[in-house]
């Protein structure tokens, strides 16, 4: 079980993110570059898929890229453009191999090919060919859908508008600004006047996604291809050089590997000429070189399986921690907080890191005072290593949680099977509801524009907020308001109406949505998602939760734990949160989860359960089912469909003779599975 010092660092990069997404997408007041916003978030999506009982969480997450700017026009991608999970060690790549031979059933010698190449530090783009000709060409953006940047793509330095092809095609890859561009360009932005780019990731974006092509053209960037689709290849490492013969410019560092030491030797090649190459590489990127196994292995919500970035080690340096204070969380708990004398990271500023816990202060024995070695974790997040006791200064002074909460004084209690204290004041502790009502406006919950954290902070000062369901009240008090709002310091009628819509807005959401909202400690997005699909609405939740045999039938649900079972049990059995919940949904019109999948499959919302052994791994088996809209449980009940029974099928057979319940063999499902598939392409 993963330590709870990464638990600390999850939530702390996700405070950070919900900030940074409101800052950017709500009040356009950006604090800081569009790389250091990928960074965070790639780092946060690498820690909740390798630890995923945290990813039920409260987590930004829910969406691949950083979303797209309505300054452009929109372009869906034919398909998906995915994050990548990122490793940070060898054993990181070698169970990321594991993992593929688990999903493909590869238990003997045979190689799996991977393609390494180096992971450019650029912006990822999408450019459609038909007959040869440019088309559209788009950023990534949210992933499913980009911003259209046909007419700035055009002005990078030697990308094709035309090639001598007859086919349709799309090519994918990244555009960037070389290391002595990226000087040029500051120093003419500081003869201008004008603000300098922290890095060149950072100009290459600013640079692509401009309204004028002409400013575009004019800062010399580059690319390379590194993807797309093509007809008549086999390969990853094919279709590269079927698109560099037709004149595009791909990596030629690109290598094979065939094992996890060949991988690791590439990586310490590549790490090794990093200073040396005339563009930024912030790691590897390794894909199965096999598109047929690449299918087969599918995606994940956010990402490949068949894929991952192999990111370069954290840069460090030493600085003093000056101070020491706590923060009070949504759920009450007490982080500490090293306030940094400001120090250069890897080109970044650091000025304070999270210490986790108690338990951590402790074992490392940091003191306020101190000199301590600092680095960025995958050049991303702040972390202190340790402290220099030889350099200790006499006056350092030991630092300890308070034993009661900062901000309302209520009593500190730290439970048997955490590190970390926690507030018990719940409601009563103001920092608890203001983050509470942070977290139910926020964009993956009720999404209310114009609601920010300076908005939520004023309008509490004022009595007008104290918890959420206040929020739909504010109409009201804004109306009534004497001097009226839009005459206050920050606010004008513009901006008053656009929060006025928002929340009329609001009162119609998804149930997924409604249930994350609540902020119920354990229950982030993909268990709300879980919960939603499987209920189908708020009464069948809350009846569930609330009866006699409540843990027995949402821990029988697949996807939820112990934790997030008995936390959503303890929140919904609680007669203070109950009134809340119903106070609520008298505001608010509950919709059912809109569903991914197409309900025209006759298995649509079937529950389903496999059992023995199958000639596929269990993780393809499920993702095959899943495709079709089937909900895959663990546990046979009065309510499965199916049974899907495979060799030594055991306990499980008998109950669902026992019960009636239709089974099938592997070879049986696997034809139905065709059958089904058919009917819902109809």
């Amino acid at each position: 079980m993963p330590s709870l010092t990464i638990k600390e660092q999850i939530e702390s990069l996700r405070l950070q993110l919900h900030k940074h997404n409101r800052l950017y997408y709500q009040e356009q007041l950006p604090e800081i570059s569009d790389a250091e916003y990928d960074a965070l978030y790639k780092q946060l999506l690498e820690l909740e898929q390798k630890y995923p009982e945290y990813y039920d969480a409260n987590s930004p997450t829910n969406k691949v890229g950083g979303g797209v700017d309505n300054r452009f026009a929109k372009v869906t991608h034919s398909k998906p453009m995915l994050s990548l999970d990122n490793a940070f060690n060898y054993e990181e790549i070698k169970a990321f191999i594991q993992r593929l031979r688990n999903f493909l059933k590869y238990d003997g010698d045979e190689a799996i090919e991977i393609l390494c190449e180096p992971k450019i530090d650029g912006l990822s783009f999408s450019a459609v060919f038909k007959r040869g000709k440019l088309v559209r060409a788009a950023t990534r953006g949210s992933g499913s859908v980009g911003e259209d940047i046909t007419a700035n793509l055009r002005e990078v330095l030697e990308f094709p508008e035309q090639v001598n092809c007859e086919e349709d095609f799309e090519v994918r890859g990244e555009v960037y600004m070389s290391k002595q561009d990226f000087l040029h360009l500051n120093t003419m932005q500081e003869k201008e006047g004008k603000a300098l780019f922290a890095n060149p990731r950072n100009a290459a974006s600013g640079s692509l996604r401009q309204l004028d092509a002409n400013v575009t053209s004019k800062r010399c960037l580059r690319y390379f291809v590194w993807g797309g689709y093509a007809n008549g290849v086999k390969t990853q490492h094919e279709l590269i050089e079927k698109f560099s013969s037709q004149g595009f410019i791909v990596n030629p560092l690109a290598k094979i590997a065939l094992t996890a030491e060949q991988i690791e030797e590439y990586y310490q090649e590549l790490n090794n000429k990093r200073s040396e190459l005339s563009y930024d590489i912030d790691g590897m990127v390794c894909k199965v070189n096999f598109m047929s196994l690449q299918a087969r292995l599918g995606v994940l919500s956010k990402s490949p399986r068949w894929a991952i970035a192999y990111k370069f080690t954290a840069e460090k340096a030493f600085t003093q921690i000056d101070d020491i204070i706590v923060q009070v969380g949504r759920t009450g708990a007490l982080t500490p907080v090293a306030i940094l004398k400001p120090v250069n990271v890897g080109g970044v500023l650091v000025s304070r890191a999270t210490l986790h816990n108690e338990d951590e202060i402790i074992r490392k024995d940091f003191r306020i005072g101190d000199i301590v070695e600092v680095q960025r974790a995958g050049d991303v997040i702040p972390q202190l290593l340790g402290a220099d006791i030889t350099k200790r200064p006499p006056q350092a002074k030991v630092f300890r949680l308070p034993d009661n909460c900062p901000v309302c004084n209520s009593p500190v209690l730290k439970e048997e099977d955490e590190a970390v204290k926690r507030c018990t004041g719940g409601v009563k502790c103001s920092a608890q509801r203001i983050e509470l009502i942070k977290h139910f406006v926020s964009r993956n919950a009720f999404n209310i524009d114009g609601l920010g954290e300076k908005q939520i902070e004023e309008f509490a000062s004022y009595g007008w907020l104290n918890m959420p369901s206040d929020i739909f009240a504010l109409p009201e008090k804004i109306e009534s308001s004497s001097p009226p709002l839009h005459l206050r310091k920050g606010w004008g009628i513009r901006s008053v109406n656009k929060l006025l819509a928002a929340i009329v807005k609001a009162q119609e959401i998804p149930l997924a949505k409604f249930i994350f909202a609540l902020g119920i400690r354990y229950i982030g997005e993909a268990t709300s998602k879980v919960l939603a699909n499987y209920f189908g609405n708020l009464e069948k939740l809350i009846a569930a939760a609330t009866s006699e045999e409540a843990l027995i039938i949402i821990t029988g649900i697949e996807g939820i734990g112990n934790a997030s079972a008995h936390a959503l049990i303890n929140y919904l059995q609680d007669s203070f949160y109950q009134k809340y919940v119903e106070e609520l949904a008298r505001f608010v019109q509950i919709t059912a989860m809109a569903a991914n999948l197409s309900e025209a499959s006759p298995l649509y919302n079937k529950n389903i359960v496999f059992t023995g052994s199958l000639s596929i791994s269990r993780q393809e088996a499920k993702a095959q089912a899943e495709a079709l809209g089937c909900r895959v449980l663990s546990a046979i009940s009065a309510n499965t469909d199916y049974l899907i029974a495979g060799e030594n099928a055991g306990s499980k057979l008998s109950k669902a003779r026992q019960l009636g319940i239709k089974i099938f063999s592997e070879q049986e499902w696997q034809y139905f599975l065709q059958e089904a598939n058919a009917n819902s392409q109809l």
